[in-house]
């Protein structure tokens, strides 16, 4: 593991040329005006793109050494809606180490970070100011700092909340094993870099031990989610089609009940708690389905509502929008679908988009705007969505563009691979993005 110094000399407060949402084209025809640059373009040998820097409040990009496919935002305490920068925030992730010994989960704190773009009235500076922008620059520098806890096998998936004064994260190891760490003491560590050096030294002698830890699920698996109306609660699902409820008890752990809910024929990729509603969640499945759960029932018959060909093949992500009653699903065949719960039993998407031209990884509702959600997927694109937009037929829109949905705000691009997002709930219109690349986080003028 490398070093608190080796982590944040990685952080780059500058996009690299290949991280856009709108890119510029090389020369053709002696017009050297930008061009919009789409996905599924080919480039040509003397193209290259260029981030338009200009689409971007904000945009840094990091790097942890092995790669962390599955974070989480950790709530803090430095206020909600916080649009001033230099800006800060705390993340929990878990790595994939090629040895299954080296693996980590990582109490992230990313801070001083700036806007990316200068202002336009900022006038361009004279060559006698140069010294002076270098020392700007150098005070613009992002930094980050971490705490590690060492972890058994592969971090598949890690979700954190905030239970009992205490920030608690729950991660899925490849080994089959669901762990329980309380993350407060690495939270406070790196924000005192006194602590965190005591921490670091300490740590190599007296490893980390989970809170809890539970064996039953057998096989590994992804799904996984804390309760929102019902703090401490978590459900845990495997790549077997098993399901298991956590409930807190007095004693300081978990009872996890061993009876798991029954519907699912193939491995539970995606886990999501209604955000309103006590004893409900939803879950979907290898084996092509969305299922609604009713905890209170007794597990052969808690499956409330279930679409059975929810996708033409895996479904791998679904979002439960917090403020109106839709969930949202992305699956191996690409397709965006977003469902009414309210018309769940017909079995049919209120909505269809198709734009992603791999299978999507991850989507996420924003938390304030019901109608705005984001997606990503293996052909290394985030995409973010207005599902209030409609074309007007009197519109004028350009041949390039025709062929894209009304509703697409935004495409970021600059990860390979991109497996987890997540909206900053604290910070307006920010992104966290995970690949095997590393993390972006971003805020775009769209959102």
């Amino acid at each position: 593991m490398s070093n608190e110094a080796e982590i944040e000399d990685q952080m780059e407060g500058n996009s690299s040329e290949s991280e856009d949402e709108e890119m510029e084209e090389g020369e053709e025809d002696n017009d050297d005006r930008p061009k919009t640059y789409l996905p599924d373009q080919p480039l040509k040998e003397d193209e290259q793109l260029v981030c338009d820097q200009s689409a971007y409040v904000m945009l840094h990009q990091a790097q942890t050494g092995a790669p962390c496919l599955s974070f989480d935002i950790v709530p803090d305490n430095l206020g909600n809606d916080r649009s001033e920068f230099p800006m800060t925030a705390y993340l929990v992730a878990g790595t994939q180490a090629s040895s299954a010994h080296l693996n980590n989960v990582l109490v992230i704190k990313m801070s001083n970070l700036h806007q990316t773009s200068k202002a336009d009235d900022e006038e361009e500076s004279d060559e006698g100011e140069d010294d002076e922008e270098e020392e700007e620059d150098e005070e613009k520098k992002p930094q980050m700092t971490f705490s590690f806890i060492k972890h058994q096998g592969c971090v598949n998936r890690i979700r954190a909340t905030t239970f009992r004064n205490s920030v608690l994260a729950a991660s899925w190891s490849e080994l089959g094993r669901v762990d329980i760490w309380n993350i407060t003491q690495q939270l406070q560590a790196v924000d005192d870099p006194t602590l965190l050096e005591r921490y670091n030294l300490d740590v190599v002698n007296n490893p980390v031990r989970p809170l809890y830890s539970f064996n039953g699920h057998q096989q590994e698996g992804f799904g996984i989610d804390w309760c929102p109306t019902e703090l401490g609660v978590l459900a845990t699902g495997d790549c077997r089609r098993d399901i298991h409820i956590w409930t807190p008890n007095e004693a300081g752990t978990w009872d996890v009940d061993q009876r798991p809910l029954v519907g699912h024929t193939s491995s539970v990729e995606d886990i999501q708690w209604s955000p309103n509603e006590r004893k409900v969640l939803a879950s979907c499945s290898v084996d092509k389905s969305i299922r609604i759960w009713d905890t209170r029932a007794a597990p052969q018959k808690a499956c409330m509502l279930a679409v059975e060909e929810a996708h033409q093949s895996d479904v791998n992500v679904i979002s439960w929008n917090s403020k109106e009653p839709f969930i949202a699903s992305g699956g191996d065949d690409g397709f965006l679908h977003i469902w009414d719960l309210r018309q769940l039993a017909n079995k049919t998407p209120v909505g269809t988009f198709k734009h992603h031209t791999a299978p999507i990884t991850s989507i996420e509702w924003h938390w304030t705007e019901p109608s705005v959600l984001a997606s990503s997927g293996e052909d290394h694109q985030v995409a973010l969505w207005d599902l209030a937009v409609e074309r007007d037929d009197d519109d004028v829109v350009d041949d390039e563009l025709k062929n894209l949905p009304p509703q697409l705000l935004f495409i970021h691009q600059g990860q390979s691979d991109i497996k987890e997002l997540h909206w900053h709930k604290q910070l307006p219109g920010v992104m966290v993005t995970t690949a095997h690349t590393g993390f972006n986080i971003f805020k775009s003028i769209s959102v």
